[in-house]
């Protein structure tokens, strides 16, 4: 059975405090002001013109303090509007000018400047009121007596009776005298609807205000409706953005008491609901109950993506806003936890659905990106690794520039930044003459630079390669008898090591597809196997022509026991059931990077002569291709359907040297946690939702 739900208490919320609210009677507007002072409120209303600001040429009176109270305006007793009534506090700002007279002499030089200082104070303030769809501007002629007139001092305040408001609307109020001579002041309030007012019998768009409820069931939250069976309203939920309009997420008009039933997955904080009579007229509630709720906010973070633009641009998309900042770290190879690149970087604040730029000048597939929201962690993403590839084995070196030309150099590792030169035993320290080698032969590549210091990243690949050599020179002259088995015993380690060699090929559907190859192919590169594609190879296909590339990676993979992965596609198919049936590719129908256009030439020979099995492999992607639908000539070698089939899809990769079961399916979903975001963004792009899915009950019905 359900139960109130301690976060959304009756009317979604804390139940309102009722107010009762004093009644004027009559349509007029008018003022009064405190004891002392005069004021009279101009017949009509003006143009809201504030002007410059201007010196002021003595005191003058200025408006210090805005202050409003509810009222109702009543023409029946039964018949009323909300109305704001506003109060101005003012004081005497500015003082006299000492004439010249006075400081040379000491005195006063004539009587006649006694004068304006005991005369009164005279001021005009206008009084701007905005409530969507309402804008008046109205003119108060105050005068405060000499005997109030007090340097710095209040002087009372005055009384404007009223400005007509919408229930549940937001005001905003400015006050300022003309001619201006200090900065407006101004008030935003966010009015009260029929709930929080005693006033369901004396305004007519509140007669038939339904009454809402929210409680919970378990892990589903319910929206009880309790009106009559006769009336008619309508419900909408939508999420409220702090800047642009409100996204509608479902909406439909309905009959008599209701009970909407939401899951608890679909609670974002930006979640609100509006409820209005099916009436003329009538008044529209907005209540967003779940901006405190935890859960709201788990389910934002779990919607939130990191959208890569450019090659330096990019964005945070999320259903709500939400108070985050962002930075750049760095992420080694090998598990290790992404550093942080504050400082030199800095945190940067972050908007969502808004285009940020990080101050690069290169990007590595290394760099990271960050996002924290209240000094915790949320979100990070390796942005750049998709299109650059996988994690490079670099060191990361930091520059650090002071005065007269002074610097310094430290090389970034898991234990700190390691200064170069150095004596400690880290592998940093021990390469850092290397290291500052390449830096000054401009092997490194430069990602950042300013005033303060600069980043660097430098390749070790090439120093790791020189260490086992010298260990297998060590090696063979330690033990010269064994060093024909000490060799192959570390030849065949280090064939493991290195994996075997793959081939990927696929056809060029469009621009997302190619962003889900090379996900999969940076999965893959995880695992002890070495890939080929052409996405990583785009201009040493360009040099060489999709032809002769593909036959060179074709030959140089089966060579070393490799396998060619064909990755089918709708187009994909399209193409070799065009060469099945002609025999050759429409002319000038493919791209200069098209290699699987270009490889059907030499593939189909090997799979109509009987050479392919045990040499190809081929996959296709759950919801886009039933393997089926591939050729029956290419279904002579297995055809997986990922990622429900990793598992088999790896194993027969890694053939001969396949690994344990319990390894295999380790590996298996390592490579589809990696792959599931790019999945995702494939099928369900940001913005639009997952299909069957929605807020609240038929969710694809909205009106």
């Amino acid at each position: 059975m359900p139960v109130t739900w301690f976060l959304l208490s009756l009317a979604l919320g804390r139940s309102p405090i009722v107010l009762s609210l004093e009644r004027l009677v009559g349509p007029q507007d008018a003022t009064h002001c405190s004891p002392g002072l005069s004021c009279h409120l101009w017949d009509s209303d003006i143009l809201c013109l504030p002007g410059d600001i201007v010196p002021a040429p003595g005191p003058v009176l200025a408006p210090t303090h805005l202050q409003t109270e509810l009222v109702l305006r009543c023409r029946k007793e039964t018949y009323c509007d909300l109305c704001v009534r506003v109060a101005v506090h003012l004081a005497v700002h500015g003082h006299w000018e000492e004439p010249e007279d006075e400081e040379k002499f000491g005195g006063a030089a004539d009587s006649g400047v006694e004068e304006p200082r005991n005369a009164s104070l005279q001021a005009q303030v206008v009084l701007s009121f905005q409530a969507y769809p309402t804008a008046r501007c109205v003119l108060l002629e105050v005068q405060v007596p000499a005997a109030l007139v007090q340097f710095g001092q209040s002087v009372g305040s005055v009384v404007y009776d009223c400005f007509e408001a919408a229930l549940g609307s937001e005001v905003r109020i400015w006050s300022y005298t003309q001619p201006r001579y200090e900065k407006e002041l101004n008030l935003t309030q966010q009015l009260p609807d029929c709930r929080g007012l005693e006033v369901r019998n004396s305004i007519p768009s509140c007669w038939a205000l339904p009454w809402l409820n929210v409680s919970a069931d378990g892990d589903n939250v319910h929206l009880v409706l309790n009106v009559s069976e006769e009336q008619h309203f309508g419900l909408s939920l939508y999420w409220n953005q702090v800047q642009g309009p409100p996204k509608p997420r479902w909406h439909k008009n309905l009959t008599g008491p209701q009970i909407i039933t939401l899951n608890h997955t679909d609670l974002v904080p930006c979640l609100c609901i509006q409820v209005w009579p099916l009436e003329p007229d009538s008044v529209r509630t907005n209540i967003c109950p779940f901006r405190e709720d935890p859960r709201a906010h788990q389910n934002l973070w779990r919607a939130a993506r990191l959208r890569l633009l450019t090659l330096q641009s990019w964005l945070l998309d999320a259903p709500c806003s939400l108070p985050a900042e962002a930075a750049l770290c760095w992420q080694a190879p090998g598990g290790d936890p992404c550093q942080p690149l504050v400082p030199p970087l800095s945190w940067e604040n972050v908007t969502v659905d808004k285009v940020l730029e990080f101050p690069l000048l290169k990007v590595h597939p290394n760099l990271c990106v960050q996002v924290n929201s209240w000094e915790k962690l949320q979100l990070q993403e390796c942005l750049w690794a998709d299109s650059l590839g996988p994690l490079k084995d670099d060191v990361l070196l930091l520059e650090t520039r002071g005065p007269q030309d002074n610097r310094s150099l430290c090389a970034l590792e898991p234990s700190g930044c390691t200064s170069l030169p150095s004596k400690a035993s880290t592998r940093a320290a021990r390469l850092g003459e290397y290291l500052l080698q390449d830096l000054q032969s401009g092997q490194c590549l430069q990602l950042w630079d300013d005033d303060l210091g600069a980043l660097w990243a430098c390749p070790m690949d090439k120093y790791i390669h020189k260490r086992w050599a010298l260990l297998w020179l060590a090696c063979l002259l330690f033990a010269a008898a064994l060093s024909l088995i000490l060799l192959l015993k570390k030849d065949h380690a280090k064939a493991a090591a290195r994996g075997r060699a793959a081939l990927l090929l696929y056809s060029a559907d469009d621009s997302g597809f190619e962003r889900l190859v090379g996900a999969l192919a940076s999965a893959l590169c995880q695992l002890p196997l070495r890939v080929a594609v052409d996405l990583w190879s785009r201009r040493e296909m360009s040099a060489q022509g999709p032809v002769a590339w593909f036959h060179a990676q074709r030959r140089q993979t089966l060579q070393e026991g490799g396998v060619v992965v064909l990755l089918f596609s709708p187009g994909a198919v399209a193409l070799c059931s065009e060469w099945l049936q002609d025999g050759v590719s429409a002319p000038g129908a493919h791209g200069p990077h098209d290699a699987f256009r270009a490889s059907l030439s030499c593939v189909l020979p090997d799979f109509l002569q009987g050479r392919a099995p045990g040499r190809y492999v081929g996959a296709c992607f759950d919801r886009l291709l039933h393997p089926d639908s591939v050729p029956a000539l290419f279904r002579t070698v297995p055809v997986f359907s990922l990622p429900s089939q990793l598992p088999d899809f790896l194993g027969a990769l890694q053939q001969p040297r396949a690994p344990r079961p319990g390894r295999l399916q380790e590996r298996a979903e390592q490579v589809s946690r990696a792959l599931q975001p790019a999945l995702d963004s494939y099928f369900h792009p940001p913005g639009t939702p997952a299909p069957g899915r929605g807020v609240g009950p038929g969710a694809g019905d909205g009106t």
